[in-house]
């Protein structure tokens, strides 16, 4: 018996094998969900369809988030395909690269509204998209990262999104709430993904935090996908509104001890 055995789950933001939605959707599928899934673009298609197609996934569609057209149509399109949808999962963020680096103060307007729009509204959109079709129960995720939280450099504007992006978190459960829907954000330690690839410095970052996180261990896409099955099923039916740290223990630091062993 798989903890979610029965359930239809609709992810949004694969790129390719190395994504977290890709690990997240991996684990659902072991632990019996039936997968549906939502490509950013079309250039895209040919790393997403392989990987939709080895989960026996057949739902395989193309959405822009930021064109609500293309919101409602996925939708309509999973109504009729799927019936209901037991999981949501938000897996996408988006900010110009020029802006994942330098000085936070000079983020441009237009920037700013872009990295807001994909990170964080999408979110906002997908679940409205989706309430029509979500079961007493179900869940929606998302995915956060520390630099919401504290600041990380060169994460800038998309640390002002994932704080957002938590509080939207927070804000959704509190509205769902009444209607058994259960919304969670996993907040992932660094993970070497196309998105951050982005992130000026981020390969040095990754390189060094098994050094300072208590558990001296990196995360995986797997680390999170199981994080992901738990908050979906009903073992985490009473968890709502979290952001849940998969990080090994690094969130709880305050001065990371860089000589391990020292007091």
């Amino acid at each position: 018996m798989g903890l979610l055995d029965g359930k239809n789950a609709l992810v949004f933001g694969v790129a390719n094998d190395h994504s977290i939605a890709w690990g997240i959707s991996r684990a659902m599928h072991e632990h019996g969900a039936q997968l549906a899934f939502s490509y950013a673009s079309e250039a895209l298609e040919r790393r997403v369809r392989p990987l939709a197609e080895s989960v026996g996934s057949d739902f395989i569609e193309l959405c822009d988030v930021a064109d609500d057209k293309q919101i409602e149509a996925v939708f309509t399109k999973a109504a009729k395909r799927l019936g209901s949808i037991d999981v949501l999962v938000h897996a996408v963020a988006y900010a110009d690269r020029e802006d994942l680096k330098g000085d936070f103060h000079m983020t441009s307007r237009s920037g700013f509204h872009l990295a807001m729009d994909i990170s964080v509204f999408s979110f906002i959109a997908l679940a409205r998209a989706a309430l029509p079709l979500m079961k007493p129960g179900g869940s929606m995720l998302t995915l956060s990262y520390y630099g919401g939280q504290k600041v990380v450099p060169n994460y800038n504007v998309m640390g002002v999104a994932k704080a957002a992006l938590e509080a939207t978190t927070r804000y959704l459960a509190a509205d769902l709430g009444p209607r058994d829907i259960r919304v969670n954000a996993i907040s992932a330690g660094p993970i070497r993904t196309l998105s951050a690839a982005g992130v000026s410095g981020f390969k040095r970052m990754h390189r060094e935090f098994s050094a300072f996180a208590p558990l001296r261990k990196n995360i995986t896409i797997e680390d999170i996908g199981g994080a992901a099955v738990w908050l979906a099923s009903d073992l985490a039916s009473k968890v709502t509104g979290e952001v849940l740290f998969v990080d090994s223990g690094y969130n709880i630091l305050g001065i990371p001890d860089i000589e391990e062993g020292q007091n």
